[in-house]
């Protein structure tokens, strides 16, 4: 009785975890959909999701903590219970690259909205994907799905030196465009640390299924 309680209260850990993570993602949807259409009433949809994901992550790591706390459990289920803190704490901070998205969208709203050498919305689309999947492997606890996650971050890596290229020529080119590229610089930044969240999700996941910490080894195992 007691193994079925504690299982029960994994499972409920995990729903929750699970809801983090469609708060987290659809704030980054929403932060990008102001991106491509400059409709800063969508800005304010993300300000105001920010409350409830940061109540969120307080109350996940109070679950997770009770249970380290009261049952302390082994193996593989220790290593879950860690893995949950850790993707928490990751995903909140998705939610936070939103927050930063929108406010640097919110500048741009006050310069006239011009074509930059940069495609925010295919970064958007592959660090987006790239969370996606992460969690995909979470649900479905596959460690070769969340292995494939850790390749797709150097994509992310390379269209942002391309961002930065791009944006620094465009400034020395016409400095009077210097508001609204530095804003995408900013923004095409804050995808890459997405990327960077999804990476870290994905290598949680490994440590959870296989026991085996890859961190600062994206190549894993």
């Amino acid at each position: 009785m007691a193994r079925i309680k504690f299982q029960q209260s994994l499972d409920d850990l995990k729903e929750r975890l699970l809801v983090m993570a469609g708060m987290a993602e659809q704030a980054i949807q929403r932060a990008i959909e102001a991106y491509s259409t400059r409709d800063l009433s969508i800005c304010e949809l993300v300000f105001r999701s920010e409350p409830a994901i940061n109540k969120l992550e307080r109350e996940i790591d109070q679950m997770a903590l009770d249970l380290l706390a009261m049952e302390q459990p082994m193996a593989i289920d220790l290593r879950f219970i860690l893995s949950v803190i850790h993707i928490n704490a990751d995903l909140e901070r998705v939610g936070d690259q939103a927050v930063n998205i929108a406010v640097r969208v919110r500048e741009m709203g006050a310069f006239a909205n011009i074509d930059l050498p940069i495609d925010i919305p295919k970064m958007a689309l592959l660090a987006s994907a790239m969370v996606r999947k992460a969690l995909q492997a979470f649900i479905e606890a596959d460690a070769d799905l969340a292995q494939s996650v850790l390749k797709l971050d150097d994509q992310v890596d390379e269209l942002n030196d391309a961002a930065f290229y791009s944006l620094s020529s465009l400034i020395k080119e016409r400095p009077e465009l210097t508001p609204q590229s530095l804003n995408a610089l900013i923004i095409s930044r804050n995808l890459e640390r997405v990327g960077d969240h999804a990476t870290n999700i994905a290598e949680d996941v490994i440590f959870w299924v296989r026991g085996a910490d890859v961190r600062h080894n994206s190549k894993g195992l």
